[in-house]
């Protein structure tokens, strides 16, 4: 069941006039590998805009639509647990539940009862509510 199926299209399609943005230079060495990193040097050429176009420098213009910002790909907001308190705070129709990382099992197992009780989306459950891990 996926929901905000249009601020998903949106994103998706602001996402296909996006360049990939690769490391400069990561062409040319092997060692580089091509994940983003800001060109910093004080005469780098990408930094000064000397290379206009290729490849694509990271600018704030390229993001994707601000309503559509912090949604999960089901459509649901993303929002961290660490306590039963925090799930009364949200609404099962439209907010998803991801679990911190402090949290351990036994709570985490609480938790879930209680979630899959409010018919929420849980993304990272790792425990299932019976009790065995999986």
């Amino acid at each position: 069941m996926t929901i905000n199926k249009d601020l998903l299209a949106k994103r998706e399609e602001a996402k296909e006039n996006k360049p990939d943005f690769v490391r400069p230079e990561s062409w040319r060495y092997v060692r580089l590998q091509t994940n983003w990193r800001k060109p910093k040097g004080i005469d780098h050429h990408q930094r000064k805009q000397k290379s206009r176009g290729r490849p694509g420098l990271v600018k704030v213009g390229y993001g994707g639509p601000k309503d559509a910002r912090g949604l999960h790909p089901s459509g649901f907001t993303d929002n961290l647990v660490y306590n039963l308190n925090d799930l009364e705070k949200l609404d099962p129709k439209k907010d998803g539940i991801r679990f911190g990382h402090s949290v351990g099992t036994k709570k985490r197992k609480e938790i879930i009862v209680k979630a899959i009780e409010q018919k929420f989306k849980i993304f990272n459950a790792r425990v299932s509510a019976s009790g065995s891990k999986s």
